[in-house]
Order: C-alpha cells, then sequence, then structure tokens
C-alpha cells in the first residue's frame, strides 16, 4: 500500500497552514502521514514557505525521514544536499524527478505506468481516485489526505 504524503502540510484542502511547522509537526505527530514541505535557504538560514521563505526552521527539523523536501531555490539544494539524512529533490516544471533517497518524483497529472519507487503528485487534480491505480504507486502526495486514506485503507 502507498503511504500518504500530505502536500505542504495541508488537511482536507485547507491551505490556511500551509508549510506551517507547528502545522507540519501536527501531522508528523498525530497521523501515519508523510509531508512535503516547500524550503528555502538563506542568510544561512532554513526557511519554509510556498512563494516566499516564511518560517524559519533549523536543520534539524529537516532530517525526518517522513518529510519530503522540495528545494525552492538553488542556496536549499546545494545545502540540503550536504546531508544524507535530508530527503531533497529539486523540479520545476520537469515531469519527473529523483529525490536524494531515489524516489521518482512525479508532477502533477503525470501518470502512468511507473516504478513501484513513483510519488503521484495530487491525484486529485486528473480525477485519480481508483484504489487498484493508487496501490500502483509508492506514495500518495495529496492536499486532501484524508480523503485518499479512507480510499486505501478503509473502503
Amino acid at each position: 500500500m502507498p503511504i500518504i504524503i500530505s502536500h505542504r502540510g495541508i488537511l482536507d484542502d485547507d491551505s490556511s497552514n500551509q508549510n506551517n511547522p507547528k502545522q507540519i509537526c501536527k501531522i508528523l505527530e498525530s497521523t501515519e502521514y508523510s509531508c512535503e514541505i516547500d524550503v528555502w535557504f538563506k542568510d544561512n538560514r532554513f526557511y519554509l514557505g510556498h512563494d516566499t521563505a516564511d518560517f524559519e526552521v533549523e536543520e534539524q527539523f529537516l532530517k525526518n525521514n517522513r518529510l519530503w523536501c522540495h528545494a525552492k531555490n538553488v542556496e536549499a539544494l546545494s545545502e540540503m544536499a550536504k546531508s544524507k539524512e535530508i530527503n531533497y529533490f529539486w523540479h520545476d516544471q520537469d515531469r519527473f524527478t529523483l529525490t536524494s533517497k531515489g524516489y521518482i518524483w512525479c508532477f502533477p497529472n503525470e501518470t502512468g505506468s511507473l516504478a513501484e519507487k513513483s510519488v503521484l503528485v495530487l491525484p486529485e487534480t486528473c480525477g485519480i481516485y481508483d484504489k487498484s491505480v493508487l496501490q500502483s504507486y509508492y506514495g500518495i502526495c495529496t492536499d486532501i489526505p484524508q480523503h485518499y486514506n479512507k480510499i486505501l485503507f478503509l473502503e
């Protein structure tokens, strides 16, 4: 069964706390979900935030094996690459990219026959709710993780 990854720490399509370290910790502590987070590095510090560096975090925060760290600037990519403990990746409009841990991160709406080490991103944007299709992926990164949890594990 695939793991479920909360996209930016979003639950049930509520993006008000996206990339907020408190929200990320809450999800990691109270659910089995992993989280994809957006990481910046500027002025020798790490930050979380989608379009801007909003929340300062320590490097240790990123060294959680349930985090998928999306480098938002080249400095973040370079700094995270110094650590073997951070699962990070960079992509912009690439159809696929490899994470530092060897997983295939798929751009939203990229589907098809992929290796079992691939992560399907935002399947809700292309209407993928079929359990048998979802099961072929290593992970599902979504804004509605509780919905996909029901499909995969409760139905």
